[in-house]
């Protein structure tokens, strides 16, 4: 019996999703002839590692780990050279801000690419720019060369690259491994990006500390290299197309037409963006809390995004397990009170011990939130369109957070430092209010065709 999977979503599905376009019609949707030994859901005998058991997926995962390493402590070094260069904290703060903003203008056009082309060659030529970038970054400061704006510039240019590679990075997960081991892929997948959140600041603040913003570059640059060895080695077999082939706007427009159609898709991307927007504070103006507020330097600074990274890495690890005991809705408004309850401590406290500890538990209330909106738009979205789908969904997050950055890097200039932290982490902690009128779908279940 040939079997598909059914959306079932808590909430009424409204009559815009059976009016989606010819090429959003029942043989495009999501079925189990993908993977037709799993469910939909986490199954009961997955573990959080059960998806390393593969052995191309476990090296995908360790290469993009190495990436992520040489992100977080890039973005320490840039973030500290602006403090020198230009402390102001809306400077600082447009860092963070040319880190992501490319993510939530190109993403989407990057997920079209991911679905049209093969995503090994989209993913390798991502990571080679972004390690010619880390190269003249560590070059320009070693020289005394960058100012604000051509850091900006490069960060901007290296955040483009990234915005490329995730998405072909994400859609080639359901390649490695079986249905129902996708959820425990997923959360295995920001467990690594968190994991090198947790140790790469540190270790970026240790080289600043030692070796300045220069060292710290080059040593991204040699973690973007050993990317595109992995990448550079995998014999990629493409899966067979689903639908004939199209043009980059034609699919970017199919994507957004997708999107528009689908209520659970819909209400992912309004949910990211408003947990974006309100949280963002504290990971822009985390260089100004360790200087200003702790009245500490760049270790500090490193640790004290560790912290946030440490505490994701635990909420990564745990989210297998909670999903099989909560709605996506639960953990969703539990993880924004978590975190904003952190950030409120963290506007108010002048104590490093005491600053780790409650990010630690933000971070894992982070972590929690972005697997939550990762996993449903992974299992609501068809194979055809899941590259443009999860595009989405980094623009929401990364665009969100770029804006957010922005705006609280302005309102930190006029209030200070720790009421904007303070105001981002209350606006968290009313953000659960949302779910009255958004709430979030339940996962995808599979039901026998008749």
């Amino acid at each position: 019996m040939e079997t598909r999977c059914l959306h079932v979503p808590p909430e009424r599905v409204s009559s815009s999703y059976h009016s989606l376009p010819r090429t959003t019609s029942a043989r495009h949707r999501p079925h189990l002839s993908e993977r037709s030994d799993s469910t939909a859901g986490p199954s009961a005998h997955a573990s959080a590692l059960s998806p390393l058991r593969h052995r191309m997926f476990l090296a995908m995962w360790l290469a993009t780990l190495a990436s992520h390493l040489g992100n977080s402590i890039q973005a320490v070094g840039a973030s500290w050279l602006m403090t020198s260069i230009a402390p102001s904290p809306d400077m600082v703060a447009l860092v963070q801000s040319a880190a992501t903003l490319p993510i939530g203008l190109f993403a989407l056009l990057a997920g079209a690419i991911a679905d049209l082309y093969d995503r090994r060659l989209v993913m390798l030529a991502a990571q080679s720019v972004m390690l010619i970038v880390c190269v003249c970054l560590a070059v320009l400061a070693w020289r005394s060369l960058a100012g604000p704006r051509l850091l900006l510039g490069l960060t901007f240019l290296l955040g483009t690259g990234f915005s490329v590679y995730g998405p072909s990075l994400q859609a080639s997960i359901g390649e490695l491994v079986p249905r129902a081991d996708l959820p425990g892929a997923v959360s295995l997948n920001v467990l690594g990006l968190n994991v090198a959140r947790s140790v790469g600041p540190a270790i970026g603040g240790g080289i600043v500390a030692l070796g300045g913003p220069a060292a710290a570059f080059a040593f991204s640059a040699v973690a973007y290299l050993g990317t595109t060895t992995v990448l550079a080695n995998w014999r990629r077999r493409p899966p067979p197309r689903e639908k004939p082939p199209e043009g980059i706007a034609r699919a970017v427009l199919t994507g957004l037409t997708y999107a528009r159609g689908a209520p659970a898709i819909r209400t992912v991307l309004l949910r990211t963006i408003a947990f974006g927007l309100g949280g963002s504070a504290a990971w822009a103006l985390m260089p100004l809390v360790a200087r200003d507020l702790i009245g500490a330097g760049a270790l500090a600074f490193g640790l004290l995004l560790g912290s946030l990274g440490f505490g994701a890495v635990i909420g990564a690890l745990l989210n297998t397990r909670l999903r099989r005991h909560l709605s996506n809705e639960a953990l969703v408004r539990a993880a924004g009170i978590v975190y904003g309850a952190a950030c409120i401590v963290t506007a108010f406290s002048p104590w490093l011990p005491l600053t780790m500890i409650v990010l630690v538990i933000g971070g894992a209330g982070w972590v929690q939130a972005l697997s939550t909106f990762n996993v449903v738009v992974q299992l609501w979205s068809p194979r055809w369109v899941v590259g443009r789908a999860l595009s989405m969904f980094q623009t929401a997050i990364f665009g969100s957070m770029a804006l957010g950055s922005w705006l609280w890097g302005h309102f930190a200039e006029s209030f200070g430092i720790a009421a904007a932290v303070a105001t981002s982490g209350a606006a968290m902690l009313a953000l659960p209010l949302l779910g009255l009128v958004l709430r979030m779908p339940a996962d995808a279940v599979a039901q026998p065709e008749s």
